[in-house]
């Protein structure tokens, strides 16, 4: 498959992803933001590593990850009856760190902002 297509797919991939995510009722979804931040699809379409970042929920992002590794069928399904296609991939949700990080080399930085002094206002 052409790479072109190939993201082509996977975009397509992450819209009613996001969609058939929002309307699952499950409650160890359900509380908190769940953001899709990217998917990354195999080209024979095997695979697709879905990556997932949560903020203000207390137990982490975890449980979210465990619930939606469970009802991966459940989405498969539903990816493969919304798009057509006859050959939907198997979801693997994984945790993305990357918001996390961004906000600990944010703090950092402003740590290092107050430590050192302004050597010509002395």
């Amino acid at each position: 498959m052409p790479t072109k297509n190939q993201g082509r797919m996977a975009q397509d991939m992450k819209r009613e992803l996001i969609a058939i995510i929002g309307g699952m009722k499950d409650p160890r979804i359900t509380g908190g933001l769940l953001t899709v931040t990217r998917l990354d699809v195999t080209p024979d379409l095997d695979v697709a590593k879905v990556y997932i970042s949560v903020m203000g929920r207390e137990g982490g992002c975890a449980p979210v990850v465990k619930a939606l590794n469970k009802a991966s069928g459940h989405i498969r399904t539903e990816i493969s009856r919304r798009m057509h296609i006859r050959k939907a991939p198997r979801y693997i949700f994984v945790e993305d760190d990357g918001a996390a990080y961004a906000a600990h080399i944010s703090e950092v930085l402003r740590g290092l902002e107050t430590d050192t002094g302004d050597p010509q206002g002395e």
